[in-house]
C-alpha cells in the first residue's frame, strides 16, 4: 500500500501532537486541530490504513493512535525538517568551546551539559580515543629511585601522565636524552602505528640506556592499551523524570542502572573503533541493542579529524523525542567541535 500525501500529513499531525502531549489522539481530534482539508470520517479511514501499514497503534481499545517505531523511523527519513538554533542556543555552545579550548575531557564534559540543557533530554559523551591520537610529543622526567613520569601530549591536546616504575631510575639529564629519542621514534605516530619489534631493534646498540628506553617504550604501549576504554560521560539524566512515559518507578530506575553502565552508553552511542564516519544516527526504540532502552531513543554524532573518529556525543530521550530539536543541536555541536579539533591539528 502506497502512501498518499493525506496520509503522510495524517501521520505528521499524528506524530506532531504525541510529540508535544503524550497522549493519543482520535481522527476527530486530528480535523480539529490540524488543517489538512479531510473530515473525521475520511481521516478515521486513512487511520485505519495507517494501522494496518504498522505505523501507528492503539494502546487502549477505546484511545485514539500514537505512533509506532516504524512510524517514527518514516517521519525522520522522509518528513521530518530540522530547524537551526537560535542566536542564543549558538553562542551559548560556542562560549562552552571557548572556555574549555585546552582540554577536550572538560570540553566534552560541558558540552554534554549545554546539549542538556538546550533539548531538555540527557546527554551522553565519550572523550577522545586514545590509539586514534597522533603522538605530539613526550617529556621524561625522575619521580623517585624506582621510578618516572612520562607526560604524552596528543595532536588534540590531550594529555595524559603516566606513572612507570623501573629499578635505579635515570636521572634528570639522562632522561631529557632519551626523551629526545622517544620523540624521534614515537612523534607523529598514533598507537596502532607504533611497531614495538622495529624500535627494539633499534634500540638495541644503544646499550644500558637502549634498555631503559625498550622498557620506557613497552610501558607506554601498555599503557595507552589501557586508556584506549572510551571515558564517557553523561549529564541530565534526571530529564527522564520530566516524561509521563518514565514515571513508573521500575521503569525509570532500570533506565538509571543502565545509564551508569560504560558498556551499555558505548553501545547506545555507536562508538565504533572501525567506524569512521561522522554522521546524525538515530535508533528509535526497539532499535536499540540495549534492551532496558527499548522504550527509548538515541540521536547521536560523531566528531573527528579527517578521517579519524574520536568519540561521539548522543541525546536520550523516550521515542516520542522532539527528534527535530535533537538533530538540529547535534548537528551544531558537531559542526563546533570538528571546527575546534581542526583547528588543533594544524598549530
Amino acid at each position: 500500500m502506497l502512501l498518499n500525501e493525506r496520509k503522510l500529513k495524517i501521520l505528521q499531525a499524528i506524530i506532531n501532537d504525541y510529540i508535544a502531549t503524550a497522549e493519543p489522539i482520535s481522527s476527530r481530534a486530528i480535523a480539529k486541530k490540524y488543517d489538512i482539508g479531510l473530515s473525521s470520517a475520511t481521516i478515521r479511514n486513512e487511520m485505519s490504513d495507517l494501522e494496518e501499514l504498522g505505523l501507528i497503534v492503539q494502546p487502549h481499545i477505546s484511545s485514539g493512535r500514537i505512533p509506532s517505531d516504524k512510524g517514527y523511523r518514516l517521519y525522520v527519513d522522509n518528513l521530518m525538517s530540522a530547524k537551526a538554533l537560535n542566536e542564543d542556543e549558538r553562542s551559548f555552545l560556542a562560549g562552552i568551546v571557548k572556555n574549555n579550548i585546552n582540554k577536550i575531557n572538560n570540553l566534552m564534559q560541558e558540552t554534554a551539559k549545554a546539549v542538556s540543557l538546550i533539548t531538555k533530554y540527557t546527554t551522553i559523551a565519550s572523550e577522545p580515543l586514545i590509539n586514534r591520537l597522533t603522538i605530539k610529543h613526550i617529556q621524561l622526567a625522575p619521580f623517585d629511585s624506582d621510578s618516572i613520569i612520562m607526560i604524552l601530549i596528543t595532536d588534540a591536546k590531550v594529555v595524559k601522565n603516566f606513572h612507570i616504575k623501573m629499578t635505579g631510575a635515570p636521572d634528570y639529564y639522562a632522561l631529557s636524552n632519551m626523551s629526545l629519542y622517544l620523540n624521534s621514534f614515537l612523534a607523529g605516530k598514533t598507537a596502532d602505528e607504533i611497531d614495538a619489534e622495529e624500535i627494539t631493534e633499534a634500540l638495541k646498540n644503544l646499550g644500558s640506556e637502549g634498555e631503559y628506553l625498550i622498557q620506557i617504550i613497552d610501558s607506554v604501549i601498555n599503557n595507552i592499551a589501557k586508556e584506549m576504554e572510551v571515558e564517557v560521560y553523561t549529564s541530565g539524566a534526571k530529564n527522564i523524570l520530566a516524561y509521563p512515559e518514565f514515571f513508573d518507578v521500575d521503569k525509570a530506575k532500570s533506565i538509571f542502572q543502565t545509564l551508569e553502565e560504560k558498556d551499555a552508553l558505548i553501545e547506545l552511542l555507536c562508538v565504533d573503533k572501525k567506524n569512521h564516519k561522522s554522521e546524525i544516527r538515530i535508533l528509535i526504540g526497539g532499535e536499540n541493542s540495549v534492551e532496558q532502552m527499548k522504550e527509548c531513543s538515541v540521536v547521536s554524532a560523531g566528531y573527528q579529524i579527517g578521517d579519524k573518529l574520536f568519540g561521539s556525543i548522543g541525546v536520550l530521550g523516550p521515542t516520542r523525542m522532539n527528534y527535530a530539536r535533537a538533530v538540529s543541536t547535534l548537528h551544531h555541536v558537531e559542526k563546533i567541535i570538528n571546527a575546534f579539533l581542526l583547528s588543533l591539528e594544524s598549530t
